[in-house]
């Protein structure tokens, strides 16, 4: 009993070794090319203190890396039991009567658990941080965003309030819209003529209003004036600003089911909010199939050859699961499944078909 606990711990310590080894380095690689491209912005919008770039690349790298957790795990598995598979390890383990689903049940458990502390800890932690650095990335690059308008055409909202339709244009928003950086709001009367444009530093919705700060009130035929702080009334609710603006990617799997019944019983479209806590919740499943698909391949011995050839297949099988995943994805988006299909039947057919692999390599 004792040696059998230890040779689980031992197992389960070499998945979770090759799988936090092979998260490290996404994340090395990620933040590189993440921080070249901050630096690539700072050039042409304006000159940003390389600290605050650094920091910004640190706030918005777990969002990042929480998408490549899955293929961490896949590359780890088939690391880890290559490994083994190399120093016979695998081939004793056998020969002392154990199966491969004995020596795969601490890989599964690992990957259980790193999904549960995915969903629970690690989401809440990387959305808190993505909101940070949206609201920098606005405070940074704004303004400076905003001369560019011409090419990008920053964020448009059209919008109705008591006092007339306004157009809003801002270069940036942050709290998933709640903010507005570099606005423009063209505004009209309620019979549809031109009233006055206002320019400010920054926008943000109260309740029934944007209060736009730093702002300078164009009119026609009068002088430009400057106010510190402005009001343009809005019917505008938050949920709807962040249907239009919103990145579902800065939303933790706490707030996601209070999102969705606001967004319900304000009429919008809740499909891709749906989507994202169907895809956290399924993490956990997720990081389990992705151990067993990598042991698929991961198994024949070094001695009868042709372990790349498994290997380089395994990986494309991956990469054919994830694009199956995402077409899947945006079928669900766009309403043609409903949001639990679209995401947990390819998570369980690829689970199935890899179980039934295993069970043809272990039993002929």
């Amino acid at each position: 009993m004792t040696t059998s606990r230890t040779l689980r711990r031992y197992i389960a310590r070499r998945f979770l070794m090759t799988i936090l080894g092979t998260f490290l380095l996404c994340a090395v690689l990620i933040f590189m090319i993440d921080f070249v491209e901050l630096l690539r912005q700072s050039g042409k919008f304006g000159s940003v203190r390389a600290g605050r770039l650094i920091w910004m690349t640190l706030l918005r790298l777990p969002a990042y890396t929480e998408i490549l957790l899955g293929f961490a795990v896949l590359v780890g598995s088939i690391g880890a039991l290559l490994m083994l598979n190399r120093k016979s390890e695998l081939a004793v383990m056998r020969s002392s009567g154990m199966s491969v689903w004995q020596f795969l049940r601490p890989g599964v458990l690992v990957a259980c658990l790193l999904g549960v502390f995915a969903v629970a800890a690690f989401n809440p932690f990387a959305a808190a941080a993505r909101t940070e650095a949206e609201r920098l990335f606005a405070e940074s690059f704004g303004r400076e965003a905003n001369i560019m308008r011409t090419q990008s055409y920053g964020n448009w909202l059209r919008q109705d309030g008591p006092d007339g339709a306004s157009v809003i244009n801002a270069g940036a928003h942050s709290r998933r819209g709640l903010t507005l950086t570099a606005v423009s709001i063209f505004q009209f009367d309620t019979e549809g003529r031109f009233v006055e444009r206002i320019d400010g530093a920054r926008a943000q919705l109260q309740d029934g209003y944007w209060e736009v700060r730093d702002a300078w009130v164009s009119r026609m035929g009068r002088e430009p004036e400057k106010f510190n702080a402005y009001m343009v009334s809005t019917y505008l609710t938050p949920e709807r600003v962040q249907d239009a603006l919103g990145s579902v990617i800065s939303l933790s799997v706490w707030e996601l089911p209070g999102l969705i019944e606001a967004a319900d019983k304000a009429g919008l479209s809740t499909s891709r909010y749906r989507i994202q806590l169907e895809l956290l919740l399924s993490r956990p499943l997720l990081l389990i199939t992705m151990v067993l698909l990598g042991a698929t391949v991961s198994l024949r011995s070094f001695r009868s050859g042709r372990v790349q050839t498994m290997v380089v297949t395994g990986m494309i099988g991956g990469f054919g699961f994830f694009l199956l995943m995402e077409i899947s994805r945006q079928v669900g988006v766009a309403g043609l499944v409903p949001p639990s299909v679209a995401v947990w039947v390819p998570l369980i057919v690829t689970t199935m078909v890899s179980t039934a692999v295993l069970l043809h390599q272990e039993d002929g």
